[in-house]
């Protein structure tokens, strides 16, 4: 583990990764405990763009990592890729369910559920392979990478993106422009 701040400057991917993880089913557990609906539209968006930005971050940095340094990581990649997709999937019916109903609410156990599903196997089984296999300070160059990268990234659901990191680096931040001027044109909260 870094010596700093695991959310902070110089922190392992790793961390800055789990700690996201904790944030989003944080978000979810409110949802789930808040009557108001305008509270949970809020925090729904606020989840959204969260997983996207956490998503697309590991999709151009993590994935190719993990591929390239972690044994039989192209088919683990290729497994989270295709979580991901269901993920945005739940996501984008999500976004367009009316959040007083009880289809909303089907859908926030839904991701929950992915959401839990995918955390898992990261947690325990990719995480500790990814810090035998790399060494910290590439751990903490790719910690960096990330936090940029979610400060770029999309943070609304696009079903049919491609789930690659050349779409990511190359198309990825005028999506995540275009989703933030609407988010803030809108008053949609993204955290």
């Amino acid at each position: 583990m870094s010596e700093t701040h695991a959310g902070g400057p110089g922190a392992d991917v790793v961390d800055i990764l789990t700690i996201d993880h904790r944030e989003m089913l944080e978000l979810i557990g409110q949802i789930e405990s808040t009557p108001d609906a305008d509270r949970r539209r809020d925090l729904a968006d606020t989840v959204i763009a969260e997983v996207m930005r956490h998503a697309v971050a590991e999709e151009m940095y993590v994935y190719p990592a993990i591929a390239k340094h972690v044994p039989n990581g192209a088919e683990e990649v290729a497994h989270d890729k295709q979580e991901h997709d269901e993920i945005v999937q739940v996501m984008k019916r999500m976004e367009d369910a009316d959040a007083s109903g009880t289809t909303f609410m089907d859908l926030v156990r839904q991701l929950e559920e992915h959401l839990r599903h995918h955390i898992d196997e990261e947690e325990s089984d990719q995480f500790p392979r990814l810090r035998l296999h790399i060494p910290v300070e590439d751990r903490v160059d790719l910690g960096e990478k990330v936090q940029n990268a979610k400060k770029l990234a999309p943070t609304r659901p696009h079903p049919h993106a491609p789930h690659s990191a050349l779409f990511h680096k190359t198309v990825g931040p005028g999506v995540g422009m275009v989703d933030r001027l609407r988010d803030k044109l809108t008053g949609r909260h993204t955290g």
